[in-house]
């Protein structure tokens, strides 16, 4: 009941927003009915797009399904910065009606002046939408050092690779994929941890696809492992964890490792678990009860959420994903103020947080004010033999 009361909601908010965009694009055209028409008709196809395509995409996943995916996507996010323009336009016209600021010579030519604006707007966002749309193709690694505590004997240095935020989906196709699992591999990690959100649609549509055993191909010594995060759920939780376990990833949910010699490693079930199954995820501190012999404990925890509280229990390092840091400017203000920490390295209470913008998108294919990423975090038990150059916090992007 509360999943669709919620989805309700959203709904609803997505119809309001757009028919406010409406509004403020037919008020600016002042044009003849018959344009107009055309205008509605293509605005509201717009509007449609990603809910046509993701219905037809059930039985059939061909080309048409796909392009109504892909132009209700970027029209995802056009409606964001046509939303804030019409804001902003708003706010200018409301200050001018208090306190007049628009010269008399434009506000004469005021229906002239509203095409001109519209048409500037348009093309301005099409175009961050090309330039963000390229961006989110190509992913960076990043760099960070962390020194971790042992109270036996030390290990040698080691490397872990962290992916999170794949969205596999018809947005992130098997082109796409096999650079990212290239690009990994690269790396040489001993270990790969998949920070949950790897997939982003129902399993039978990914093989359609032909993303089956795109994931098999990541190769690290000590093992892949992965969490499952939201949209496994969304995706059909057990369904979707089968699928993972199938491209050798092992999935840890709400368990309790050691990897090697190394480290513990703690899974966690997603923090929304409890909204798509009915049943809550297990407390850490039931799951550190078998972190007892002196190695350091890596949580792997999809949503950065209560840090301090994993500090506070023992935890030494914890990684999360799913903020994509907004994704989309100015959303990672939203980020920002929601969670400890939206993007980047922080330490809280003691703990190394590490938290991934991701390497893939949700909603629109496009990445404005940040760049996707995989990152490479290299662990030492002496302090003094980090790198100088990766041991301070990731650099944040605005």
């Amino acid at each position: 009941m509360e999943t669709w009361i919620f989805f309700g909601v959203v709904f609803m908010f997505f119809g309001l927003v757009n028919y406010y965009v409406f509004l403020r694009g037919l008020q600016a055209m002042g044009l003849g009915k018959r344009f107009k028409i055309v205008y509605g008709v293509v605005f509201w196809i717009l509007a449609a797009s990603y809910f046509v395509g993701s219905f037809m995409k059930q039985s059939w996943a061909g080309a048409a399904s796909m392009g109504f995916i892909w132009a209700g996507s970027f029209w995802l996010g056009a409606l964001l910065y046509f939303v804030l323009f019409a804001i902003l336009f708003d706010i200018i016209r409301l200050i001018h009606k208090i306190t007049p600021i628009i010269p008399e010579k434009v506000h004469a030519n005021y229906p002239r002046l509203k095409r001109h604006l519209l048409s500037a707007v348009v093309l301005f966002v099409a175009l961050l939408l090309a330039a963000g749309h390229i961006n989110a193709r190509f992913p960076v690694v990043r760099n960070l050092s962390v020194s971790l505590p042992y109270a036996g004997k030390k290990p040698a240095e080691f490397s872990m690779l962290v992916i999170s935020d794949i969205h596999m989906g018809p947005k992130m196709g098997v082109r796409q994929l096999n650079r990212i699992v290239e690009l990994a591999n690269r790396q040489n990690p001993e270990i790969i941890l998949l920070a949950g959100d790897i997939i982003d649609e129902d399993i039978d549509f990914l093989k359609r696809l032909g993303l089956k055993e795109a994931l098999s191909k990541l190769h690290a010594p000590y093992g892949v492992f992965g969490v499952m995060g939201n949209h496994e759920y969304i995706s059909g939780g057990e369904d979707a964890y089968a699928f993972l376990t199938a491209n050798g990833v092992k999935v840890l949910r709400d368990t309790t490792i050691r990897v090697k010699e190394l480290f513990y490693l703690i899974g966690r079930e997603d923090f929304q678990k409890r909204t798509f199954v009915g049943v809550g995820r297990k407390d850490l501190s039931e799951l550190m009860k078998l972190t007892t012999d002196g190695f350091p404990v890596v949580v792997l925890d999809h949503q950065p959420v209560h840090p301090e509280a994993a500090a506070r229990e023992g935890a030494h390092l914890m990684i999360s994903g799913h903020t994509h840091h907004g994704q989309l400017w100015p959303l990672n203000f939203v980020t920002r103020a929601i969670y400890t920490l939206s993007f980047g390295h922080k330490v809280v209470e003691g703990m190394h947080l590490v938290v991934s913008n991701g390497i893939g998108t949700w909603g629109p294919p496009v990445r404005i004010g940040n760049r996707p990423e995989m990152v490479l975090i290299d662990v030492a038990p002496d302090p003094a033999t980090l790198n100088p150059a990766h041991r301070i916090c990731l650099p944040a992007i605005i």
